[in-house]
């Protein structure tokens, strides 16, 4: 099968003929239909993700065709599902208390296993997979894969969002959009924060309340001033230190920040400003994917119409075009994301 294999960090993609994978007992083989690019492969493919080294197949946010089940596996050949990033293994504590995103023995293609930049995938514990319900492309649903899932679960699952609050968002990527739509779907009054004046234009030609180019001015501050005293919530999207600060000290008293940007390699640590979390008193939440069982309330979400996620898809691309995409990220991006839908070239 075809496959884009990272060789060299920084570099292009290599487009080589690997063998397909085998089968998991638990789990299935996927056909590849559609696979997002997301900020988190970037990482791995400079080589700040301590997780990814050179041999690996990234790609961790994809829908596929169930092409091979194995002979404990809970979907059957035919079935088109999408998949969490995290495969988690349901029987730890911490999966056994719902919170399947923190299991401790993960399984996460694309990361420490072949992923989905490939034309065929396994998928083991296939127990996470969700079927893809009708009125959702296999396009879009590879672009829910980290992003808006990971977003859906900061907005309801740590953060709980409220109708009629004011939500931040700095940075307006894939995460980032997609917490700002989400949030709107939520009935929150949203702001969004970027460098790139296109973008915010993006966003608010998307219904967004008010944008702030951080580029001309103290963000916080003037967050502050559109919200009336500051956000209730605000979420980190891009996991930098100017960006943390910035959503930490946009906050009203008794605000909640979210840190859904991934700080790796040399963002891991930060010079926060913890007097603002102090005199604030603030609510600091860390949050990384979503678990499984959270998926109906957001396919629901759109099949039903409450929200429009098709405007964070804004390229489909040939798998040879995926290094490319990578590289993109290395500097400001411009609106959208980009999704793999062309295995053949």
């Amino acid at each position: 099968m075809r496959a884009a294999v990272l060789r060299k960090y920084n570099a292009d993609l290599s487009i080589e003929d690997v063998p397909e994978p085998d089968c998991p007992r638990d789990g299935v083989v996927l056909k590849v239909m559609a696979c997002g690019v997301c900020r988190s492969d970037w990482h791995g493919w400079v080589g700040e993700h301590p997780r990814v080294k050179p041999g690996q197949i990234g790609g961790h946010e994809y829908c596929g065709e169930v092409i091979e089940a194995g002979p404990d596996a809970t979907y059957a050949v035919g079935d088109v599902v999408v998949a969490p990033f995290i495969l988690a293994c349901g029987t730890c504590p911490n999966c056994r208390a719902g919170a399947q995103n923190t299991c401790v023995d993960q399984r996460l293609p694309g990361f420490t296993e072949p992923g989905a930049f490939a034309e065929y995938v396994a998928v083991p514990r296939d127990h996470n997979l969700a079927r893809l319900p009708e009125g959702i492309s296999p396009t879009l649903a590879a672009g829910l894969g980290c992003r808006v899932t990971t977003a859906w679960h900061a907005l309801t699952g740590r953060a709980a969002l409220a109708g009629g609050e004011w939500l931040a968002v700095h940075g307006t990527g894939g995460i980032g959009l997609s917490a700002a739509l989400l949030g709107k779907a939520l009935g929150a009054h949203v702001v969004v924060v970027d460098v790139v004046q296109e973008k915010l234009d993006h966003a608010l030609g998307l219904g967004m309340d008010a944008a702030v180019n951080a580029g001309t001015g103290d963000a916080a501050e003037q967050i502050r001033e559109i919200t009336g005293g500051g956000a209730h919530v605000s979420v980190e999207a891009l996991g930098i230190e100017t960006t943390v600060n910035a959503s930490l000290e946009c906050l009203r008293p008794l605000g909640r920040h979210v840190q859904v940007g991934m700080p790796v390699g040399h963002t891991a640590r930060m010079d926060v400003n913890m007097a603002a979390v102090y005199h604030g008193n603030l609510a600091l939440y860390g949050t990384r994917g979503m678990p499984s069982w959270h998926y109906p309330s957001l396919l629901g979400l759109i099949t039903s119409g409450v929200v429009d996620m098709s405007p964070l898809i804004a390229r489909e691309i040939a798998l040879s075009q995926t290094g490319a995409e990578l590289a993109a990220f290395n500097g400001p991006t411009p609106p959208g994301v980009a999704v793999i839908t062309d295995f053949t070239r």
